[in-house]
């Protein structure tokens, strides 16, 4: 069975971000792994949870 893969604009709406800020990520780094076919970037569901995993913050002491 082939693997999914998320669209920028289902990677947006996975995450609650404007399109841009996908793209801006792209462009700019930042954001999960991507891989380019021609003019069509899609991300892996696997990179995506890895990203997502990432970024989780530990509390700081005030």
């Amino acid at each position: 069975m082939a693997e999914k893969h998320l669209t920028p604009e289902d990677l947006a709406e996975r995450l609650g971000v404007p399109k841009a800020t996908v793209y801006a990520w792209n462009s700019r780094g930042g954001g999960p792994r991507f891989m380019r076919f021609g003019k069509h970037v899609r991300y892996k569901i696997a990179d995506v949870e890895a990203w997502e995993n990432r970024q989780y913050a530990e509390p700081t002491a005030s």
